[in-house]
């Protein structure tokens, strides 16, 4: 049996969307620090 996927809990999410929105860093510099993939975080 494989790796049971990551559940993200909703303020996890809220967090890293909040980190997308201050624009300090791009997703590629920010996304390792919250272990996901820069493609799971959308700019919209």
């Amino acid at each position: 049996m494989g790796k049971k996927r990551r559940q993200l809990t909703e303020s996890f999410k809220a967090e890293v969307a909040l980190e997308t929105l201050k624009e300090a860093k791009t997703l590629a510099e920010f996304a390792p620090e919250y272990q996901v993939h820069s493609t799971q975080v959308e700019e919209s």
